[in-house]
């Protein structure tokens, strides 16, 4: 009895923690509507161009033909990869969340015909893969596609992973819509797993190959409220490296490789490995899951596996996944530049983790990551108008396309392997709803940008009206109405950029690290500005009207990286606020690999309204230097870039 005592203790500690924490909730999409500048921009693109385009593409490449055709609505064969269900249904979760942003009568009737094809192709038990009911491959024959059976071939049939991206999808739809077309979909497939994988007596015990339905199946869960959707996610991850499954062509076999996230116990695992895209997918369920089912052995492993991909895997852009080779984790600490994967999904995915991540603990270093991916590793995956990708995001080129995934110098509106651009088309007009959340009866503001909120707290309703031209300049102005006068906590985070740290941990640092405090006036007089660990807390009787203003200080910053990252010694990058910068040829007489920056260099901020977009470059008269953000790179044709430069 004294031995379990420790282990006892440890629980309930973590269920006072969790019990403290659990109940962090982000403000509905619904609910946050952008109103001008920099992301009202971008969702308008998305809704505009972005997910137009997607769904075209998928038109053109026979991806919905194969939903016709498996339902017998169509003749035809199978075209594509198996995985191309799954680019159908993230196009749909990001139509849903453009119509949850503005409506589109012509958008929702158009998705009420893809969903109609979705119906047609679902076999009668729920099961609903196209490429296997198009084939009907019935024999039990080796099938190097899908497997000889359903699911037995999980390490590279993707059916789990299409049916989690069907689940998001769903769920998208019915919370833009309220229609339970496409729900009812989901939750038929959903039912089918329940029924056909799990620890039973007759099941099949298998995990994902490719991770996804973990999160999804949470999701899932979070509207029908139905518990056996949490179970089977939770079967998921607990299932991973034991030796007690079965997975390829249903032979027993005791661990797979790492590249899966499957050769040991998630409880055991500490490191981020394999596939950058699979694993954050996977431990963005896990921290999802934490929020619900308290762990401690899962909970020591998430924080650990965080701290290893954080602190030593990580881009200056956020970007994770340095190797080619599985596209995935490479060893602590080895980062190149030029030859540097990083792939967009990828950054979806880190973004997707510090999200859930924050969720779980509220520590505001989550959203500081968080932010990181998304003005640089995430921004730059697209071309600025909106229809033209990044499959790979290098430090720097040559301006040679020597990527076989399209990535050296040259984007492309297509992929033959699309899951970067339907990503994308997915999560841009999702943004707004990673910006509020609410904490019992705080409310914080996370991210800046122009939007109207309406938040509801225990003690009133709140609309908040942020102002503000970020990320190319500091000034947040912020109305906060209330329903009726009310006292509430408001937290503000305060990015670590401004407080003078670039990121979470010490693999990359400011120069300089002084940085002026935050300016702050309440209703037009100064107030004292405190922030404690990483928020702008204040705690007052909120009345209509009241006006925050924060000004937050953006110097140009040079930025080092940690002695054990070998390949940016003797480099600086240069940052402003949020956004990392680079050298392109385009602006320096076709020259970037080749330029130096000096101890003295300085840079003033411009802002040029018909360059790239609209951005702020840098210009230096030192050897007349000009920055551009790094997200908006590659879009003027094919030439050199950097972001890491060496120290003249």
């Amino acid at each position: 009895m004294t031995r379990l005592l420790p282990l006892f203790i440890l629980v309930l500690f973590f269920q006072s923690a969790f019990a403290q924490n659990g109940d962090i909730r982000p403000v509905p999409l619904k609910n946050v509507k952008t109103t001008q500048g920099f992301w009202h921009d971008r969702v308008e693109l998305a809704r505009a161009v972005t997910v137009p385009h997607a769904l075209h593409q998928c038109e053109e490449s026979g991806r919905l033909d194969n939903f016709a055709i498996a339902g017998g609505l169509k003749k035809g064969t199978f075209k594509g990869a198996r995985f191309d269900d799954s680019d159908v249904f993230k196009v749909v979760e990001g139509a849903s969340y453009v119509l949850a942003n503005r409506y589109d009568p012509q958008l929702d009737r158009y998705l009420d015909s893809l969903i109609t094809l979705f119906m047609a192709a679902q076999e009668p038990d729920g099961y609903l893969y196209t490429i296997r009911t198009i084939n009907k491959d019935t024999t039990g024959s080796f099938d190097w596609i899908a497997g000889p059976y359903r699911y037995s071939f999980e390490n590279g049939s993707h059916e789990l992973y299409n049916a989690g991206h069907l689940y998001e999808a769903a769920v998208a739809h019915y919370e833009a819509t309220g229609k339970k077309t496409l729900l009812n979909v989901a939750i038929r497939n959903a039912d089918h797993l329940v029924k056909t994988i799990g620890p039973k007596p007759g099941q099949m015990v298998v995990v994902p190959g490719h991770e996804e339905t973990e999160l999804a199946l949470i999701r899932l869960y979070r509207v029908t409220g139905k518990k056996e959707y949490l179970d089977l996610a939770g079967f998921f991850i607990d299932m991973r490296g034991r030796s007690d499954k079965r997975a390829l062509f249903l032979d027993e076999h005791k661990l797979g490789p790492a590249y899966f996230q499957d050769q040991v116990p998630f409880v055991r695992q500490r490191e981020a490995v394999g596939h950058a895209v699979r694993a954050q997918y996977l431990y963005t369920g896990v921290a999802d899951l934490l929020a619900l089912r308290p762990n401690p052995g899962n909970q020591a492993a998430i924080h650990a596996i965080w701290n290893d991909a954080t602190y030593k895997k990580q881009y200056i852009t956020g970007g994770m996944g340095a190797r080619e080779d599985g596209e995935a984790f490479d060893k602590a600490y080895v980062l190149p530049n030029d030859n540097a994967y990083a792939e967009t999904c990828a950054a979806i995915a880190n973004m997707l983790w510090n999200h859930k991540m924050y969720l779980l603990s509220g520590e505001a270093k989550y959203m500081d990551v968080f932010e990181r991916v998304l003005y640089n590793g995430f921004l730059g995956g697209m071309g600025v108008k909106g229809n033209t990708f990044f499959y790979v995001n290098p430090m720097s080129s040559n301006g040679v396309n020597d990527f076989n995934k399209g990535s050296g110098a040259v984007r492309h509106e297509w992929f033959g392997t699309a899951c970067c651009p339907t990503n994308v088309s997915r999560f841009l007009p999702s943004m707004p709803a990673y910006m509020y959340a609410t904490r019992g009866n705080t409310l914080v503001i996370n991210l800046f940008g122009d939007t109207k909120a309406n938040i509801a707290l225990p003690s009133t309703q709140v609309h908040i009206t942020q102002q503000t031209q970020y990320p190319w300049q500091g000034i947040v102005r912020i109305q906060v109405d209330p329903e009726k006068s009310a006292a509430f906590p408001l937290h503000i985070r305060i990015p670590g950029w401004a407080t003078g740290q670039a990121i979470p941990g010490d693999l990359y640092a400011y120069e300089n690290k002084l940085a002026k405090p935050v300016d702050l006036m309440i209703n037009g007089r100064k107030a004292e500005a405190v922030v404690e660990q990483g928020y702008l807390k204040l705690d007052r009787l909120w009345k209509k009207g009241d006006i925050i203003e924060l000004s937050l200080d953006m110097p140009v910053r040079k930025v080092i990286a940690s002695g054990q990252l070998k390949s940016n010694q003797g480099k600086v990058a240069i940052e402003r606020g949020p956004v990392l910068y680079c050298a392109e040829g385009h602006d320096n007489g076709g020259k970037a690999l080749s330029i130096k920056i000096s101890g003295t260099q300085e840079f003033t901020p411009e802002y040029r309204k018909e360059m790239l977009g609209g951005i702020n470059v840098l210009k230096s008269t030192e050897q007349n230097i000009t920055l551009i953000p790094y997200y908006a790179w590659a879009n003027r044709g094919a030439n050199e870039m950097t972001v890491w430069f060496d120290k003249q």
